[in-house]
């Protein structure tokens, strides 16, 4: 246990949960490749959230029969301008 390595990585989570209120560039999932980014989410490894809004996932079937999990941002309504 010298210098902390045979612990494993904290950093690596799930940062939001589904129905969470998130903000514009927000990090949604760190470093698991197990969640793909969906709907107004980009990145590879680290998911952010290209606008602010509420998250939830979905899931797909590939062409090869794998499910795929993918995170999504659902917009907040735009308020009108009188």
């Amino acid at each position: 246990m010298i210098g902390g390595f045979s612990t494993p990585k904290k950093d690596k989570a799930l940062k939001s949960s589904g129905g969470k209120m998130v903000k514009t560039g927000e990090i949604l999932v760190r470093g698991i490749d197990t969640y793909k980014a969906g709907v107004n989410v980009r990145g590879l490894g680290t998911l952010f959230a290209l606008c602010a809004g509420k998250v939830y996932f979905t899931r797909k079937k590939t062409s090869h029969g794998k499910l795929r999990t993918f995170v999504n941002v659902a917009p907040l309504a735009k308020t009108a301008k009188k």
